[in-house]
């Protein structure tokens, strides 16, 4: 029988937080593009890092601490007002390149860019690419999708 058990106990958990914390503090201070990291205050173990953009004004990137996984995901854009199945299919076509990271339907079914780490994996270098992939993938594909989604508002 295979039985599912906490990976990470209380204090790894407070440990890898620890160290979450201590990350986003020293990439704030070196690194102009974020703007803000912050903590909810909910339940969940819970950051935000929010980063100036040129193609969407702001990203905003939310990471949760689970027993097993760190989860990051970051909003796209609103559900598209017309030509959905051409926007779901450009989405589909860019999960194909992308690594550790894919897009996906969310509430209201707009569209959110999402991963996870295994907390048996995590590290700065992983805390950093996964931060850099979802801030990158969307400045890189933000521009085209919104001209799919919302094409008559783009017209001259």
């Amino acid at each position: 029988m295979f039985l599912v058990s906490d990976l990470f106990d209380d204090a790894a958990l407070a440990r890898t937080e620890r160290q979450i914390d201590e990350w986003l503090s020293r990439e704030k201070a070196q690194n102009e593009l974020i703007l803000a990291v912050d903590r909810s205050t909910d339940q969940e173990i819970r950051w935000y890092v929010r980063m100036a953009g040129e193609e969407k004004e702001f990203t905003t990137v939310w990471l949760t601490l689970g027993q097993r996984t760190l989860r990051f995901e970051t909003y796209v854009m609103p559900a598209p007002e017309e030509n959905a199945q051409a926007l779901y299919e450009a989405l589909l076509r860019r999960n194909e390149k992308l690594v550790g990271a894919h897009f996906s339907i969310g509430q209201e079914d707009a569209v959110f860019l999402r991963g996870e780490i295994p907390l048996a994996a995590l590290n700065e270098k992983e805390l950093d690419r996964a931060i850099g992939t979802l801030y990158s993938t969307v400045e890189q594909s933000f521009g085209s999708l919104i001209r799919i989604g919302f094409a008559s508002r783009f017209t001259d």
